[in-house]
């Protein structure tokens, strides 16, 4: 039997990469959705780049000696993928940056391409320099406010009860809870509830007036000016002392009017208060307390208070779309090119790997289909490292330890200066 012969219109490939292409063409790419993303397809810059993309992509395979089984199409794809993971690793770097000043700060909602949505307070934040804040600091130091009385972003609240004769324990889990929902007067009014109350501070009277701190013999039980008398001024002797000591005295000053002066003396366990020793009559008539209210909610907003829970809590929250194409200079342009170029060889590989090999009379072509694969996903790597290790060394962390180092070499330089004597 005779074998067919046959006769192909075309002795080249059906699908090859052209040798360039036109702002037309990517134009037209557009119009028929063959950008797998909407985003960056509005801006003309970025159909050029990704039009000059083909002919770069063309010398740099080889199109002029042997066909590249690619489209157009899938060239444009790559180089808005390679924008779209340059904007991806710069927005983490910056995340990097300031999160620290951001967290609480106000967020966004973003569409299916990660661009923000109607809010232009926030628009291209993420090429700001943010101011900084130490947020986070600040509200550890809010918690440790609150545990020790003075409040944070956490209210304080003070209640009163009264005593009565013969009984030395007060629930005042009960009676804060029990003022909270009659007296309409109350700051924490209706906030109670089934919360829990933390107790603060527990006093029957207020300190004494400050003056005898610094009046005559008025020194006694408290801390002296850490000298041989161990007193501030006892109208023949003064001394120069830093303001430290001058408030640690007077806060010394003050616990010993509640504790050494005071008749009374109390625990408080379970918020449950017991005062010693029993009140036989009732003296003192009045107990105050203070309290804050644990709401075991840490993301529940508080009226009273702004606490920037509904904000930046992680990176995810942070209002950062993608780059602006236009904000990306040539540093980052050139890097585009080349990470666009690694994902053509992969999908040429991927292409190429459909067959193994072609038969020939006689003989048969192996395809590199693997070796493009490799190599392609291994440039990849490789340039997202190299971009990674930059954007490490541009921390702001790492900026402000270079200028100390130039600092001290400055200095180092200038102090082997001769210093010239005038002689006159």
């Amino acid at each position: 039997m005779a074998l067919p012969i046959l006769t192909p219109s075309s002795q080249t490939s059906a699908i090859t990469l052209s040798s360039g292409s036109t702002f037309t063409i990517v134009e037209a790419a557009v119009t028929r959705g063959q950008f797998p993303f909407s985003v960056y397809t509005d801006d003309d810059y970025f159909l050029s780049g990704a039009s000059d993309q083909v002919a770069y992509t063309y010398k740099k395979l080889g199109g002029d000696v042997l066909d590249i089984e690619l489209s157009s199409s899938q060239v444009f794809a790559a180089y808005q993928e390679a924008v779209l993971e340059y904007s991806y690793l710069l927005n983490i770097h910056q995340a990097k940056n300031s999160i620290g000043d951001l967290l609480g700060a106000k967020t966004g909602s973003f569409n299916e391409d990660g661009q923000l949505q109607d809010d232009a307070s926030l628009e291209n934040v993420a090429l700001k320099f943010p101011k900084f804040k130490f947020d986070y600091a600040r509200r550890v130091a809010h918690g440790y406010a609150t545990e020790a009385g003075f409040g944070g972003t956490t209210p304080i609240y003070s209640a009163s009860f009264s005593t009565q004769p013969d009984r030395q324990d007060y629930d005042l889990q009960s009676i804060i809870s029990s003022s909270a929902d009659t007296d309409s007067d109350a700051l924490y009014y209706n906030k109670v509830g089934d919360n829990r109350v933390n107790i603060t501070k527990v006093y029957y009277k207020t300190p004494q007036s400050m003056w005898r701190f610094y009046g005559y013999y008025g020194g006694l039980n408290t801390v002296g000016d850490l000298s041989s008398y161990g007193q501030y001024a006892d109208d023949s002797t003064f001394q120069l002392v830093p303001t430290w000591q001058n408030k640690a005295q007077a806060m010394a000053f003050e616990d010993a009017i509640y504790t050494r002066n005071s008749n009374y003396s109390y625990e408080i366990k379970n918020d449950r208060l017991r005062i010693f020793p029993e009140a036989v009559t009732v003296s003192p008539k009045i107990m105050w307390v203070e309290f804050f209210i644990d709401t075991r909610t840490p993301w529940k907003e508080d009226s009273t208070v702004d606490y920037g829970v509904g904000g930046v809590n992680n990176v995810n929250a942070l209002p950062f779309e993608n780059t602006p194409y236009q904000k990306i200079n040539s540093i980052g342009k050139q890097w585009i090119r080349r990470f666009a170029l690694a994902l053509c060889k992969e999908m040429l590989g991927n292409i190429r790997s459909k067959f193994s090999s072609i038969p020939i009379p006689g003989d048969s072509v192996t395809l590199d289909g693997p070796a493009l694969i490799t190599q392609g996903t291994n440039e990849q790597e490789k340039l997202r490292e190299e971009l990674k290790t930059i954007f490490d060394e541009l921390t702001y962390t790492k900026v402000a330890q270079s200028d100390a180092e130039l600092s001290d070499a400055i200095n180092s330089i200038e102090a082997r200066i001769p210093m010239l004597i005038f002689t006159g």
